[in-house]
């Protein structure tokens, strides 16, 4: 690839170019051969090249202005109205689409806190969301955008919230309440009737996060899973939030917000009506729409049928419980959760065999996974094309426990180290300040790759010395200084 960070004098060769772009990928986790266990959903290679057609079909056309762009529309209008059904939601559900999970959580969460607005005349407090700890973290960034208070409630020993615990942390500035369908970190359905109930009594929204399982969980239903209700057939649940390019098996950036009716709908949008450029309204945070994902959402859905649905989720949960069965055979591991959906949690039961280790292993054999704290485990998000992959997985997983095992030495180093390190700080500013700084590097002028394997440095080891001393107050000092050397050197010496 060229070194040149600067615009070429003169355009280069257009096949050099894809070429390049080509083994950059190569370095990419390897999602075919289902090696990758998140951020990707395959179904199949026609499947894929369809969706790339489809896309591409609409690849310049904006869906900013539907009058001009009334296929967009018309296309859009059609998820959502595929998407309604599908979540059992009547004829009043209405919703829009949008770039991913993070935006239609942000716009639920911001539509809750201009309906609170609009019905609280009088208001000195500041709004608030109340959420289980397990919760998706866009919500915590929606609240920090839109300027709520989140009120984090504590989960019950089988990881869903407790019930009792998110009543008494309702209170007169409760704007919205959320849980899960299923939540990621575990896979398990939140109790959504018992909180429907409760938010209906108290006249407030509530929001169920499908992101993960709402193109899922319908078709395991009508395999014949038990699954408690969960969506628009639960008569509190007000809006409810589904990834289309997960497993709708759309192109990426393709998600839907529905809401009940309108009356929760339209505190969505935003309208200019001054702007020298015209009149602007926006129904959701983008501006410019892009046309692809749109149209390949609706192709996704339409190609795809009840049938196809059906077929992908009976093999997905083929594999789910092929895993959770080799899991529990390893003598040192065991499944978290893991009971209402697509996900594999496993976490150690044995001193002998760190979790961050076994996925260090597992790194190194080419498989990517997600490390998760709180307890520490790993988790799979598990598709279809997972299916080919999983004997190969699981010899690899007893191949990694064993060694782990026989070498104790290896949790003090790699990645398991710095994960293993973070999860036993108590000062969470020293975690926050230390991805800081990695962000400032990615996104920095040098754009630097962090190596999250490597030692720590001296800047490290002070940071970690001046957390033990001082807690989140030396975040203080911290975040003054663009080095952090020289003064926490000097600050160590304090006395507290």
């Amino acid at each position: 690839m060229s070194e040149s960070l600067t615009i070429p004098e003169k355009g280069l060769d257009k096949k050099m170019l894809l070429e390049q772009m080509r083994e950059l990928r190569d370095a990419d986790g390897n999602w075919r051969e289902g090696r990758t266990w998140s951020l990707v959903y395959y179904a199949d290679e026609e499947h894929y090249d369809f969706l790339k057609e489809a896309h591409n079909t609409f690849f310049s056309e904006n869906g900013l202005n539907p009058m001009v762009f009334k296929s967009l529309r018309r296309m859009e209008s059609e998820v959502v109205r595929m998407s309604a059904e599908m979540l059992h939601g009547d004829k009043d559900v209405v919703g829009t689409m949008t770039s991913g999970g993070t935006e239609s959580i942000l716009m639920a969460v911001k539509a809750a806190r201009e309906r609170f607005r609009k019905k609280r005349f009088i208001f000195n407090g500041q709004p608030e969301l109340v959420a289980p700890e397990s919760i998706h973290v866009a919500f915590g960034k929606a609240a920090h955008y839109f300027g709520l208070k989140v009120r984090y409630v504590p989960l019950g020993d089988d990881f869903r919230v407790d019930v009792d615990a998110l009543k008494r942390a309702v209170n007169r500035n409760t704007a919205l309440i959320a849980a899960s369908a299923p939540q990621y970190a575990h896979g398990v359905i939140d109790p959504i009737e018992e909180i429907g109930a409760f938010a209906q009594k108290e006249d407030i929204p509530f929001h169920v996060d499908a992101c993960f399982g709402g193109f899922f969980l319908p078709w395991m239903e009508k395999l014949g899973y038990d699954l408690p209700p969960f969506d628009f057939r639960v008569p509190g649940v007000t809006s409810i939030s589904a990834d289309v390019h997960k497993y709708g098996y759309a192109a990426k950036g393709a998600s839907v917000v529905l809401y009940r009716d309108m009356s929760y709908l339209k505190h969505q949008f935003y309208i200019s009506t001054d702007w020298p450029g015209g009149i602007y309204p926006s129904p959701s945070a983008a501006g410019t729409r892009p046309g692809g994902p749109i149209a390949a959402a609706w192709a996704a859905m339409k190609a795809m049928g009840e049938e196809g649905y059906l077929k992908l989720t009976r093999k997905t949960m083929e594999a789910v419980e092929a895993l959770q069965s080799g899991v529990r055979r390893i003598d040192g591991l065991k499944v978290l959760g893991s009971t209402d959906g697509p996900v594999v949690c496993v976490a150690s039961n044995s001193p002998e065999v760190d979790i961050y280790a076994v996925v260090d292993q597992l790194n190194a054999k080419g498989w990517n996974l997600d490390r998760q704290q709180n307890p520490n485990s790993f988790h799979l998000s598990v598709t279809a094309n997972h299916l080919q992959a999983v004997p190969a997985f699981l010899d690899d997983l007893q191949q990694a426990v064993d060694h782990v095992r026989a070498h104790p030495e290896l949790k003090s180093e790699g990645q398991a180290a710095m994960y293993g390190m973070i999860a036993k700080i108590p000062f969470r500013g020293a975690v926050k300040f230390s991805v800081q700084k990695i962000m400032e590097g990615m996104y920095g002028p040098d754009g630097k790759v962090p190596d999250l394997g490597g030692e720590a440095s001296e800047d490290d080891d002070l940071i970690m010395q001046l957390m033990d001393k001082y807690g989140d107050k030396a975040m203080g000092i911290l975040e003054k200084f663009e080095s952090s050397k020289e003064v926490i050197k000097d600050a160590l010496p304090w006395k507290k």
